[in-house]
């Protein structure tokens, strides 16, 4: 039985956006020397597959829409013991179903039929042969036209949606992967990705609203790469300013600048054969944009101040909470530095497209935030679950844990109330944290008047001037705040 799953456009996930061309350029070399030379997008993503690809056990091909192989890893052929379904252009049910005749109503067709699909998942062919196809992705060309498509096989010893136990019954599907948490379609369908990124050395953008665990993701990554053993070093590219931005990731020798005292390695250099992730890159200046491509291109840095390059061996992940294509659009950040960094794009989705997600993260938080504060694991009403579910958490699965951890705290008894959790969550939460900012800066603002009033022995200009404030804003906060 076949059945669509609901899925993020592959363009965020890096595989629906101008790849035309590329899946003849995997089976034939010189077709895709000519090709990467038309085209920095194809450069980047043919180099991609490949890597992703040819070492993997996981089963990987391409086809077109007569749906001809015009590409699979050594893991996908190596399914048939019998080599003849290996030549140019075999069909793919004939080289991984080992059928004579098409599946019939193969969910696949969906990718070139409707644009709307996204992707498409399916447990077998229709006479009944499983042909193992897991997902299925849509690969455009520069027009926006699908004209292949990206397939990732299960394998055959699995099915593709649960595992069978030898009792017969299935076991569910896994809550996450690594710390990451869900159920979901599209995260099982993010889970799939971050597998076969994490095997490459590949350069990676991660792109996604605030709050959604792009950290989190980076972190998964890199503990399932080749690479685990190593740094992962973070670096937060929207709160340092470009002078000290470049300083902490190249270094600096002594003197470079005032305040270099001494020689100071970059994090770049720290994270060598590890992984480097370059949180917020979309905050950078246009100035420190043109360094790091170069950076990526040439492997190596140099210090502030210094004359040596340093050649550098750690991966780049980077990160955004804004889409970076319309930011290129925008001329506000390198089109050539976002080719670089946008090998392997994956996209995190909000909450709100993962609703499904919400109690399962719920359960979790409430037991990491009762083991965190030594209290014994409370339990959460069903219907306090269906609520929380529907609130809008427009900060993401963060807001939703600092919200659960909160409730933990403040609240008592074995479980947690139905109003004790939706009160804030709802909506209350954000004004009730401006009111207590507001009440808080009023307080110290009338502490420091009458402390100013009180040093003056009750003389109003030279208070004013001790606040460093005019004289008549000064009248003014007298009234506002009662100030005899």
């Amino acid at each position: 039985m076949a059945h669509s799953c609901s899925c993020r456009p592959p363009s965020a996930l890096g595989f629906g956006r101008r790849i035309s061309g590329s899946e003849n350029a995997l089976s034939d070399p010189e077709r895709s020397s000519n090709l990467v030379s038309q085209d920095p997008i194809i450069t980047a993503r043919v180099e991609a597959i490949r890597q992703l690809a040819g070492g993997l056990s996981d089963r990987v091909a391409v086809m077109d829409q007569s749906f001809n192989v015009v590409y699979a890893n050594e893991a996908a052929w190596s399914v048939q013991e019998n080599t003849p379904a290996r030549r140019p252009h075999a069909k793919c049910y004939e080289a991984f179903a080992q059928q004579t005749d098409p599946c019939g109503a193969c969910p696949a067709t969906k990718v070139f039929e409707t644009p709307e699909v996204q992707c498409v998942s399916c447990s077998g062919g229709g006479n009944g042969t499983a042909c193992g196809m897991q997902q299925a992705f849509p690969l455009t060309d520069a027009n926006g036209s699908v004209v292949s498509m990206l397939v990732l096989f299960q394998p055959r010893s699995k099915p593709v949606h649960a595992a069978t136990a030898e009792d017969g019954h299935t076991t569910p599907l896994a809550n996450g992967l690594g710390d990451l948490i869900g159920r979901s379609p599209i995260m099982q369908q993010l889970f799939d990705m971050t597998r076969l990124v994490a095997e490459s050395s590949a350069t990676i953008l991660i792109q996604g609203e605030s709050g959604t665990g792009k950290e989190l993701l980076a972190k998964t990554i890199h503990a399932l790469s080749p690479r685990k053993d190593r740094p992962f070093v973070v670096v937060d590219c929207g709160s340092l300013p470009e002078t000290l931005l470049e300083s902490e990731l190249f270094g600096h020798v002594k003197g470079a600048f005032t305040g270099a005292v001494m020689n100071k390695r970059g994090l770049f250099d720290e994270a060598d054969g590890g992984t480097i992730f370059l949180d917020e890159i979309a905050d950078t200046t246009p100035t420190f944009q043109a360094k790091l491509l170069r950076v990526l291109q040439e492997g190596e840095i140099k210090p502030v101040g210094g004359t040596r390059t340093v050649k550098i061996h750690a991966r780049v992940i980077s990160a955004s909470n804004k889409d970076l294509t319309e930011l290129v659009k925008a001329k506000t950040f390198r089109q050539d530095l976002y080719y670089r960094l946008a090998v392997l794009p994956l996209y995190l989705p909000a909450l709100r497209e993962r609703r499904d997600d919400i109690p399962l993260l719920v359960r979790h938080f409430v037991a990491a935030s009762c083991a965190r504060h030594h209290q014994p694991v409370r339990y959460v009403e069903e219907r306090a679950l269906r609520l929380l579910r529907d609130a809008p958490w427009p900060g993401n699965v963060r807001q939703l844990q600092h919200y659960i951890e909160r409730a933990v705290v403040t609240t008592v008894g074995p479980s947690l109330p139905c109003q004790d959790l939706l009160d804030q969550a709802l909506g209350e939460e954000d004004e009730s944290l401006r009111s207590a900012s507001r009440d808080a800066v009023a307080h110290t603002e009338r502490t420091r008047i009458i402390d100013a009033l009180q040093k003056t022995a009750g003389n109003r200009l030279k208070a004013a001037k001790l606040l460093r404030i005019s004289r008549a804003s000064l009248y003014n906060k007298l009234r506002a705040y009662s100030i005899e």
